[in-house]
């Protein structure tokens, strides 16, 4: 049998759920009546509107930016006309500044001419993908511009597309690989030039041999003239997709407590953002619409969207034929690190990857006992930290001692709370600490 790559310390197997969605073709989802549009849809500083009530915007223009400190600009996601500027729910917050924007239903879909990127100068591809406001889309939003443009001590020389996809349920990376594998090579290849590199390495779980495949030929058809992209196939475990860890699985690079990728000379792309890369540089389209993994067992009818940004929760429903009786929660994100929200307001962002809503037997939601001591979370804890201590500190009023037992450099993956048998929320607690500890 073959011997995938995989990362050394901790790590779990939760049932992936993946059979539900992962041959389910991508859909386009009709245009909402309205889209709320956020303004924090990234790492940074929200952004300030361009527009003001009752203007008319066309599909994709800027109708955010950021004007101080680091961030990403915003585009509408349909044509029409300005309904409000005001606040709407956030899936990590309870309100958060945004857009409405009232469709037009009579608006020409936008096209878009493409061009040969090849002899556009570094600068002009970077403008390109910060004009579209595209940033990390798989993790927590971090503007791909300013990734790309690593300090000049940084000695760079590994470039990494993450195709793991290790969350349960989500399928969407997985549909982009197989029905768009062109897109995914080239946007690797507009990165490499950026960086002044030729070594690529797409990293994908081996629950995914179809994209494997695909990817394969797509990376062997555009690895000529000095190009070097190939895929590398990753034992199924989780969190396979976390940076460090995918890092340390392909290169053996391990990145030091609180450093960065750049520090092992890698940098980490999503494939879905270099997807968005491509589209935002070959295209000149920016960054409004995403897909999205709909799934679990408290809705009609799973599949996996392509939605405009700003999308509510309850057209997306509707357009699915509602949910079932026994719904017990609605997880915006995966089921290890997303967060459970009471509404079906908050709008698709860019950073959305899925939404779950978990039946009556696929959460768990009976209340937690003390800590046993079993040490569990300790061995599947990626990181090596103290999970537990966090956790009884926590409940002991002392949250802000708990940065001695490696606080800030936990990523929440969720392994932790996964295997303990007293149901701890251990994910929470350090969640609390962390805010806690920052006043």
């Amino acid at each position: 049998m073959r011997d995938f790559l995989t990362f050394p310390k901790g790590g779990i197997h939760p049932p992936e759920h993946k059979e539900i969605s992962e041959r389910l073709p991508i859909e386009g989802m009709p245009v909402p009546d309205e889209v709320e549009i956020l303004l924090q849809q990234h790492f940074g500083a929200p952004c300030s509107p361009l527009i003001k009530k009752k203007d008319t915007v066309a599909e994709g223009d800027m109708i955010g930016k950021v004007t101080a400190g680091l961030g990403a600009c915003v585009h509408a996601s349909v044509s029409g006309a300005i309904k409000n500027i005001g606040t709407s729910s956030h899936p990590a917050s309870i309100k958060a500044p945004s857009i409405t924007i009232q469709t037009d239903r009579q608006a020409p879909p936008k096209v878009f001419e493409p061009v040969d990127w090849k002899n556009l100068p570094r600068d002009v591809l970077l403008a390109r993908i910060k004009e579209a406001g595209v940033v990390g889309i798989g993790g927590a939003g971090f503007p791909t511009h300013v990734k790309l443009a690593p300090p000049p001590e940084a000695k760079v020389d590994t470039l990494l597309l993450n195709g793991a996809e290790c969350e349960p349920y989500l399928t969407t990376d997985h549909r982009i690989m197989l029905e768009s594998p062109g897109e995914v090579v080239e946007g690797a290849r507009i990165i490499l030039a950026i960086l002044g590199i030729t070594d690529c390495r797409i990293g994908i779980e081996a629950n995914k041999p179809d994209a494997i495949e695909a990817v394969k030929k797509a990376a062997s058809e555009r690895s000529a003239n000095g190009w070097r992209i190939s895929v590398a196939p990753l034992e199924v475990k989780y969190p396979q997709g976390s940076e460090k860890q995918l890092i340390q699985s392909i290169t053996g690079r391990k990145v030091p407590g609180f450093g960065l990728p750049f520090d092992v000379g890698v940098i980490v792309q999503n494939v879905g953002t270099a997807r968005a890369v491509y589209e935002a540089v070959c295209l000149g389209k920016p960054l409004y619409e995403k897909v999205i993994t709909v799934s679990g067992k408290g809705i009609s009818r799973p599949a996996n969207l392509l939605v405009k940004i700003g999308t509510r929760l309850s057209d997306i429903v509707d357009y699915l034929g509602g949910i079932r009786r026994d719904l017990a929660k609605v997880v915006m994100g995966g089921p290890m690190m997303g967060f459970a929200i009471p509404s079906l307001d908050v709008p698709v962002m860019k950073t959305t990857s899925g939404v779950l809503f978990l039946a009556e037997d696929e959460a768990d939601t009976s209340p937690h006992g003390h800590c046993i001591r079993c040490g569990w979370c300790l061995d599947a804890c990626p990181m090596g930290l103290s999970p537990n201590e966090i956790g009884i500190y926590v409940e002991a009023g002392r949250a802000e001692e708990t940065s001695q037992f490696g606080l800030f450099e936990c990523f929440e993956c969720g392994c932790c709370a996964f295997v303990c048998p007293a149901r701890r929320p251990l994910v929470q607690f350090i969640r609390l600490a962390k805010m806690k500890a920052k006043r």
